[in-house]
């Protein structure tokens, strides 16, 4: 069964709520393909035409001088759609960034994110899932899976995109294994029906190699106290 194509998707906003106004100021995109990460990724840094809150702004260091000449979404909301389109998307705690891109969406005219994607994935839901109980934030689960993130001093969409991939991959990997081992019995599977049975030699052992192998089953005999189970039948 192929896999679909995906995309690891992370934004920064100027602040926690949408519904009051906050917008995105940066998006991430790493493209995986047949499990294995590509070199198509997509990032831009967005003017949100606000300021960001003073929190947001300790969490992301994108200061409102530096995104002064950036582009406006609805600049790049095309580009953006044209690579997810049709992807099934990989989202840490996906409620938070999908109703973001939702509003900005909505105020271009471009509907919402689900009506131009396969699918998404919350891997917070999936790390709750598998780890009920511990702390599954994208900290913690790169220490959980070994994930290098000594680099990240803030955080940033692109960089915690490329992370949240490698944890993605590593907590999928089971899902992997089963699906090659699978295949791999089905090719041992047709394999064995192409032997002809008819065409086997067999080979029998020589009167000294029945006397070796005696000698040696009377070694064990002896080790274990007693008859050992060849020579039971």
């Amino acid at each position: 069964m192929s896999v679909p194509r995906q995309v690891v998707l992370d934004t920064e906003t100027t602040g926690l709520s949408a519904s009051l106004g906050d917008r995105v100021i940066e998006i991430g995109c790493i493209e995986l393909l047949s499990r294995r990460v590509s070199d198509n990724h997509f990032h831009r840094y967005v003017n949100p035409e606000r300021k960001s809150e003073e929190g947001a702004l300790r969490v992301h260091g994108l200061t409102d001088e530096f995104l002064a000449d950036k582009p406006r979404f609805a600049e790049i909301a095309s580009a953006f759609l044209d690579y997810v389109r049709g992807a099934e998307l990989v989202i840490h705690n996906a409620d938070f960034d999908v109703e973001f891109l939702d509003f900005e969406l909505a105020r271009a005219g471009l509907g919402r994110l689900q009506d131009h994607v396969a699918g998404i994935v919350d891997t917070l839901a999936l790390a709750r899932e598998l780890h009920p109980g511990r702390r599954n934030s994208l900290d913690a689960l790169c220490e959980r899976y070994t994930v290098a993130n000594a680099h990240r001093t803030l955080h940033g969409a692109l960089l915690d995109a490329r992370l949240l991939a490698e944890i993605y991959l590593a907590m999928t990997r089971g899902q992997d294994s089963l699906a090659m081992d699978l295949e791999t019995a089905a090719e041992q599977a047709a394999v064995t029906a192409r032997i002809d049975a008819s065409r086997l030699v067999v080979l029998r052992a020589s009167e000294q190699e029945e006397r070796a192998h005696e000698a040696y089953l009377d070694g064990m005999a002896k080790e274990a106290g007693g008859r050992i189970v060849w020579r039971n039948s």
